[in-house]
């Protein structure tokens, strides 16, 4: 038997923060020698933090991390443990993401990233090169400074793996798992057992097993031990990098580290025998076959024994069940786990929401709910880290801190109901309901006195004064007195945010959480600089449809039993005047359904429809409820109205990554903010296929008609209540 002890970890880096994160680093590496592991892996980019942006464009961000490799070279942390370090590296006039791969106070060699992340949010291109040169290693000159403090002049650079005596270890960096043709196939026939994967892979609902699944199929046919490293937290941008450090071992999973965590350090380790990959691969004919005409990957040679013989003192890893979350359970913990570390590190004492007592703020003030709950769940763990941030944003004195999570947001958490004549008294009460179960500090608001005066000062200015359309007023008019309202609850927010910790004599301010959905955002049904104008949105990227099954869930798991019936409510806006024969409805004012807008969004984003496509692929998804010409009207009615508000989405407030169809303008979702909204060369071609398809029969799939039952056709308003402001 050749027993190997591995450890891997989640940490919870902050771009730009070098003393704390390697300070985790440190940590790691303790935790997985008092272990007994003799391989430690780390997150990519680990010492910067993975998001530093257009940071890595300085040549200070490399220094540092130079000068932190140093810091833990030069004392007796790599010494008799094979560290992945991640960091970037200038080479001549190119930046390289890299895996330093250091043991006993040496650097062994220096792994670069040769497929790199460039889509969706990543932009590694932007500031890194990909490795090209694949035949062999070169000779990197290290740094003066590293090179007198190591006694090393040079290290060997490039594609390459690691003999030791008793078994091969290589790395893979994070995209490269996930490429074509990923380089574990070819490291596998060259004899590498154990690979290393830095990453830096942020949190997506329902994007979990696809990761594992790659993990686990890279060794299932053909042998080896897969270990994974993850940043896990927010460090600094919109992306929550959500753990799950595994390993896995001939494509079982026998370790895996929490997705959803508060605390900074996470280590996992597993004891495996390498004989059972060797047992593996020598039974799978093919892959002896393949092995026998490789093409040979270079090595670094080093003599030195990393596994330990037959001992019963211990004890192998057994495959382990996977562990997964539901989407309701995502949308609680991911966004939950993202606004603490933004609280703690922003130095802001606590939140602020403008609760309506509707399904979004709701969810809003469950997350947040939520946030508190872990947060004391942590603390009785034996988390120092938590209880000192938790002590110190929540104000405790005399060594106290949080043990009960309604007290924790009594302490952190205000809630603000802004009602006007419009507001209903069901949404009032559900607000200070919620409110209570939460244990935030509720305020009951009325603004029609400030939107009187405003509307008095727009009179005197103008001469005229605005009616709603149930009283008689135009479009325009309507809209105009709806967005009054709005804005002021915004400025207002914002007010209460920074004076009211003053009010009640505590330090410094409260950050305002936004709370529009990614449906709204993608069809603009917002007011530009209203209450979804706020400093951060824990649900701006989560589907309205997700959002109620949050809400369903949350009732009971969560412990507030009032998310029910919000969820229950029909949505609405409340913005204009409540008559016997009018009521506001989301919808209605949208023409179109929420349902209907996560088809336009996945289909836009997703599946990168145009309006021609996505007509054609709705004809077939809708076929058996609507005609073609009905589903033409639908598509064009949504880019309509998408491309008249896309200017939104330039100033929406920056909002926590969940859902692969956001309109987020900032990096994910890149597209230009001024629109021909008549789209006359796409419309035109949709008429003609309209018009070409009229008296013709189409034959749809039963498992087509089944699947489409629910979809439902709404009256398109003539006015968007919220177009182009």
């Amino acid at each position: 038997m050749r027993l190997l002890k591995v450890a891997t970890c989640n940490l919870n880096q902050w771009a730009m923060e070098f003393e704390s994160n390697m300070k985790n680093i440190k940590t790691s590496i303790a935790e997985a020698k008092a272990a007994g592991a003799v391989i430690r892996l780390g997150p990519e980019l680990e010492v910067t933090g993975y998001g530093c942006e257009d940071h890595f464009l300085e040549l200070d961000t490399v220094t540092h991390s130079w000068e932190c490799l140093k810091e833990l070279l030069v004392g007796d942390w790599t010494d008799g443990i094979l560290c992945s370090i991640g960091m970037p590296v200038i080479k001549g006039a190119e930046r390289y993401n890299c895996q330093v791969l250091c043991m006993n106070r040496r650097i062994i060699m220096i792994r670069p990233k040769m497929w790199l992340a460039n889509d969706g949010n990543y932009r590694e291109l932007r500031w890194f090169t990909a490795w090209k040169q694949r035949e062999k290693l070169e000779e990197f000159q290290l740094p003066i400074e590293i090179s007198e403090a190591l006694d090393q002049k040079s290290v060997p650079f490039g594609y390459g793996y690691i003999q030791f005596i008793d078994t091969a270890v290589a790395a893979e960096v994070c995209e490269e798992l996930f490429s074509p043709l990923p380089p574990h196939a070819e490291l596998a026939l060259n004899g590498v057992e154990v690979f290393m994967n830095a990453s830096g892979s942020h949190h997506q609902l329902r994007k979990l097993d696809i990761r594992l699944n790659a993990f686990m199929g890279a060794t299932h046919a053909r042998g080896g031990v897969y270990m994974y490293s993850n940043q896990q937290g927010c460090d600094g941008s919109r992306l929550y990098y959500d753990g799950c450090a595994c390993i896995v071992v001939n494509g079982d999973v026998v370790a895996q580290g929490s997705q959803f965590s508060l605390r900074d350090v996470e280590v996992i380790t597993s004891q495996i025998d390498l004989d059972a990959v060797a047992s593996l691969r020598g039974s799978i004919s093919s892959f002896q076959e393949q092995a026998s005409c490789k093409v040979k990957v270079s090595s670094v040679a080093v003599p030195c024994r990393l596994t330990q013989s037959f001992n019963l003192k211990m004890t192998l890893s057994s495959p382990k069940k996977i562990i997964y979350h539901s989407p309701q359970e995502e949308i609680a913990f991911g966004p939950a786990c993202w606004m603490w570390d933004y609280l703690r590190r922003s130095g802001a004492s606590g939140f602020l929401l403008p609760l309506s007592g509707g399904a979004d703020s709701s969810s809003v003030a469950a997350i947040v709910g939520c946030m508190c709950q872990l947060v004391v769940k942590e603390i009785a763990k034996g988390d120092e880290q938590v209880k000192a941030d938790a002590s110190r944003i929540g104000n405790y004195a005399n060594g106290q801190f949080p043990t009960d999570s309604k007290e924790f947001a009594k302490r952190i958490f205000y809630t603000v109901f802004m009602g006007s004549e419009n507001s209903s008294e069901e949404t009032k009460r559900r607000a200070k309901q919620l409110a209570d179960e939460i244990g935030a500090w509720h305020l009951d608001v009325c603004i029609d006195g400030v939107v009187s005066a405003v509307l008095s000062l727009f009179q005197t200015v103008t001469g005229k004064r605005p009616r709603y359309k149930v009283d008689g007023g135009s479009n325009a008019e309507n809209l105009g007195l709806q967005n009054i309202q709005a804005r002021m609850r915004m400025v207002l927010a914002f007010m209460l945010a920074s004076l009211l910790p003053w009010v009640h004599s505590k330090p410094g301010f409260y950050l305002v959480l936004g709370s529009s959905n990614v449906d709204e955002g993608l069809r603009g049904y917002l007011t530009k600089y209203d209450c979804s104008s706020a400093d951060i949105n824990p649900i701006g990227s989560i589907s309205k449809m997700d959002l109620r099954l949050f809400l369903k869930w949350a009732a009971t798991n969560l412990g507030y039993p009032s998310l029910a019936e919000i969820e229950a409510a029909p949505p609405t806006a409340e913005l204009e005047p409540i008559r016997s024969d009018y009521s506001q409805l989301d919808e209605v004012d949208m023409g179109m359904t929420y349902e209907e807008l996560s088809v336009y969004g996945r289909m836009r984003k997703i599946f990168r429809c145009g309006p021609v496509s996505m007509f054609k692929n709705l004809c077939y998804k809708w076929g058996t409820k609507l005609s073609p010409a009905e589903v033409a009207e639908k598509v064009k009615y949504f880019f309509k109205y998408y491309s008249i508000n896309r200017h939104k989405m330039t100033v929406l407030t920056p909002s926590y990554h969940a859902e692969s169809y956001s309109p987020e303008d900032n990096r994910f979702d890149l597209r230009q903010f001024l629109y021909n909204s008549k789209w006359p060369y796409q419309f035109k071609k949709i008429d003609e296929i309209v018009d070409g398809l009229n008296g013709d029969s189409v034959a749809f799939p039963e498992e087509e008609a089944n699947s489409n039952r629910e979809i439902g056709v709404v009256a398109a308003n003539s006015e968007d209540p919220s177009a182009g402001l």
